[in-house]
C-alpha cells in the first residue's frame, strides 16, 4: 500500500521476463566464476591440506565479492531510478500519471521500489553464495548479515537520491550527471572530512558512519578497530544512518514532487498559449496579455544543423554550467585528497599505480561515464521527444547525423576530456611522480582520447539500437562499468598472481572469455556484424594483455593495445552507424526490395 500500483504492477510483470531469470542466474554464475578465478590466482593447482588455508581463502573471497557487491549495487542502484524516471518525462507519460488520483507518496515510492526491484532480487540472489563462503570458514554469519545490510540500505539510499534528482531536473544528461557526480561527491567529502578531522574525534567518529565502505571495512576487519582483542562486529550505525538519508531524502522528495511537476518550462508555455488565444481559454481579463507582432531575427545555421544544433543551442539545459563546475571541484577534491594522502610516501595504491596515477584513474573513470551518459542520452531523449523521426525525414545524410553528435558530445563534455590531461600535465610539472615523463605523459593522452571516443561511440552505439531509453542508458552505462570492474578485479588478481602467473592462466582466460560473451551480447543485440563480433572477442583479451604489459612496466605496448582494441571497436560501432544508417535504426531490412 505504501508504494502503490506502479510497484504492484512491476513485481507482478517482472517475473513474467525470461531477461529477470537470466539476470538473477548470470549474475550468481559471475560470482562464482570470480570465486574460481581467485581460488586459482591464489592456491592454483595445489591441494589445501590445512583448514586455515581454506579459511584465508573463503575471508579472502568474501572481501572481494562483499566489495564488488556495494559498488555494483549502489551504481545500478542510482542509475535505474534515474533512468527509470527521467524516460517517463522524456515521453511526457509522467504528466498522465500526475492526471491520476495517485498520491505524491505512491508515484515517489512506486517508481522508487519498481526501479530497484532488480537490484533487490540480485542482492538477495547473492545470500546462499555468502552462506557457501561461511560454509568454509574464516567469516562468521554476523559477517554475512551485516555486509547484505550495509549493501541494502546503501543501494536504498543511492536509489533515493537518484529518485529525487529524477523527479527534480528535466534533462536526461542532468540527471544521470547530477545522480552519479552525487554519490562520489558524498563519498568523497566523507572520505575528506574523515582525513581532515582524524577517525579517533568526536565528529570525525559520527562521520565515519555516513561512509559504507569504511563501514564495509570494518565489518570485513573487526579486530583492526579493537584495541581490547575482543572483537564486535557490527554496523548498525551505519545502517540507521543510511536508512535515515533514504527516509529524509524520500520525504523531501514526496513533499516537492508536484512542486516540481509539471516543470515551470511547462507551465510558461501552457500560460503563454492560453494568453495568445483567450477565446481558447478560461482566463481572466487581467491576465490577458496582448499579441505584438515582432520580426525575430532568425540565427544562421551551419552547414552540419546537427552540429550546430548540439553546439550553439542549449538541447540540454542552462543549469548543465553548475553540473561541470560540481565536476571540477569533485576533480580537485579527488586529486588533492589522494595526492596528499599518499605525497611523498612512495607507497603504491593497492600495490598497483603511484597516488598521483589513483587520482587520474578516479576522474577518468567518472569523465568517461558522463562522456559515455551525454552520448547516449543525445539520441534517447530525440527518440523519446519524436524528434528523431523528423530528423530522418529531412535531407540530413547519416554521415553529417553521426558527425554532429560525435562533435557535439564531444564540445558539450570538453571539461570531463580537459581536467584529466591537466591533473597529469600538473603532474609532470610538480613533479609528484617519479615514474611520469613526457613520453609517458604523451602515451597516456592518446590512449586516454581513444577511450573517450570509445566511450562516445558506445553511448551512440546504444542509443541507436536500444527502442527503449531505460535499456539504451542501461546496456552502455553498464558495459562501461563492468570493464572498469572488470579491469580492476583483474589488477587485484594479476597483483596476487604475480609468482605464479602461468599456473592462473587458465582461470584467466575463463574470466576473459565470459567477459567476452557479454560484450558481444551487448554490442550485437540488434544489428550483428562481424566488425563487432571480431571487437566483442578481441577487446578483452587486448586489455587482458595491456593490464599484465603495465604491471611489468611497459608503456609505449599499453598505449598501443588500448588504441589497438578500443579504436577499433569505436570504428566497427562508427561504420555501420553511418553506412547501414536506416538498417541500424530498424527502418528497413535486408530484403532486397
Amino acid at each position: 500500500m505504501l508504494a502503490g500500483p506502479i510497484f504492484a504492477r512491476e513485481a507482478l510483470t517482472a517475473p513474467r521476463r525470461l531477461r529477470h531469470y537470466l539476470l538473477r542466474s548470470g549474475y550468481v554464475a559471475f560470482l562464482l566464476v570470480l570465486i574460481y578465478t581467485v581460488r586459482q590466482a591464489t592456491i592454483g593447482f595445489q591441494d589445501t591440506l590445512f583448514s586455515g588455508d581454506i579459511a584465508t581463502f573463503s575471508s579472502l573471497v568474501f572481501g572481494i565479492l562483499a566489495l564488488l557487491q556495494l559498488t555494483l549495487g549502489m551504481f545500478f542502484a542510482t542509475l535505474f531510478t534515474a533512468a527509470n524516471i527521467a524516460q517517463e518525462k522524456d515521453r511526457r507519460t509522467l504528466i498522465l500519471l500526475l492526471m491520476t488520483d495517485m498520491r505524491s507518496r505512491e508515484l515517489t515510492y512506486g517508481k522508487l521500489f519498481a526501479s530497484l526491484l532488480i537490484v533487490g532480487v540480485l542482492i538477495a540472489a547473492s545470500l546462499p553464495v555468502f552462506c557457501a563462503l561461511r560454509l568454509l570458514g574464516g567469516i562468521t554469519w554476523e559477517q554475512v548479515f551485516w555486509v547484505e545490510a550495509i549493501v541494502a540500505s546503501t543501494a536504498l539510499a543511492a536509489g533515493t537520491w537518484g529518485c529525487l534528482v529524477a523527479y527534480w531536473r528535466q534533462k536526461t544528461f542532468q540527471t544521470l550527471a547530477i545522480s552519479v557526480l552525487g554519490v562520489v561527491l558524498f563519498l568523497a567529502l566523507t572520505e575528506g572530512l574523515v582525513g581532515v578531522l582524524g577517525v579517533n574525534s568526536a565528529i570525525g567518529n559520527w562521520i565515519v558512519q555516513a561512509s559504507p565502505y569504511r563501514a564495509l571495512f570494518s565489518v570485513l576487519n573487526p579486530l583492526s578497530s579493537t584495541v581490547t582483542g575482543v572483537a564486535q562486529v557490527s554496523a548498525l550505525p551505519s545502517v540507521v544512518f543510511l536508512l535515515g538519508l533514504a527516509l529524509a531524502l524520500s520525504l523531501f522528495t514526496v513533499a516537492r514532487l508536484r512542486v516540481w511537476n509539471p516543470s515551470q518550462a511547462l507551465r510558461q508555455s501552457v500560460l503563454e498559449e492560453e494568453t495568445q488565444n483567450p477565446a481558447a481559454a478560461s482566463v481572466k481579463p487581467e491576465h490577458v496579455v496582448s499579441k505584438v507582432t515582432e520580426r525575430r531575427q532568425h540565427r544562421a545555421v551551419w552547414d552540419n544543423p546537427v552540429t550546430w544544433k548540439e553546439v550553439v543551442t542549449k538541447g540540454y539545459g542552462r543549469k548543465i554550467v553548475f553540473i561541470k563546475l560540481a565536476y571540477i571541484l569533485l576533480a580537485f577534491l579527488i586529486g588533492y585528497g589522494v595526492v596528499a594522502a599518499g605525497g611523498g610516501s612512495g607507497a603504491l595504491v593497492l600495490g598497483m599505480v603511484s597516488p598521483g596515477a589513483a587520482a587520474f584513474l578516479a576522474i577518468g573513470v567518472i569523465s568517461l561515464l558522463l562522456i559515455n551518459a551525454q552520448a547516449v542520452t543525445s539520441i534517447s531523449t530525440e527518440r523519446d521527444s519524436n524528434t528523431l523521426d523528423i530528423l530522418l525525414a529531412t535531407d540530413i545524410s547519416a554521415r553529417e547525423f553521426m558527425t554532429g553528435k560525435i562533435l557535439g558530445a564531444i564540445w558539450n563534455v570538453r571539461e570531463m576530456i580537459l581536467v584529466p590531461v591537466i591533473l597529469l600535465v600538473w603532474t609532470l610539472i610538480n613533479g609528484s611522480s617519479a615514474t611520469l615523463s613526457v613520453e609517458n605523459l604523451a602515451y597516456l593522452v592518446i590512449a586516454y582520447s581513444v577511450l573517450c571516443l570509445f566511450s562516445i561511440m558506445l553511448g551512440l552505439h546504444a542509443g541507436l539500437t536500444y527502442d527503449n531509453s531505460r535499456a539504451a542508458i542501461g546496456h552502455s552505462l553498464g558495459t562501461m562499468f563492468f570493464l572498469f570492474i572488470g579491469i580492476f578485479v583483474f589488477m587485484l588478481l594479476l597483483v596476487e598472481a604475480r609468482s605464479s602467473f602461468a599456473i592462473q592462466m587458465q582461470s584467466f582466460i575463463v574470466f576473459i572469455g565470459l567477459g567476452s560473451i557479454g560484450l558481444y551480447s551487448s554490442l550485437t543485440y540488434k544489428n550483428p556484424s562481424s566488425a563487432l563480433t571480431i571487437a566483442a572477442v578481441m577487446l578483452p583479451f587486448l586489455t587482458f594483455y595491456a593490464i599484465t604489459d603495465f604491471l611489468l612496466g611497459g608503456s609505449l605496448g599499453v598505449c598501443f593495445w588500448i588504441c589497438v582494441a578500443y579504436g577499433f571497436a569505436s570504428i566497427a560501432m562508427l561504420v555501420p552507424s553511418i553506412s547501414d544508417f536506416d538498417i541500424v535504426l530498424g527502418k528497413t531490412t535486408n530484403d532486397g526490395g
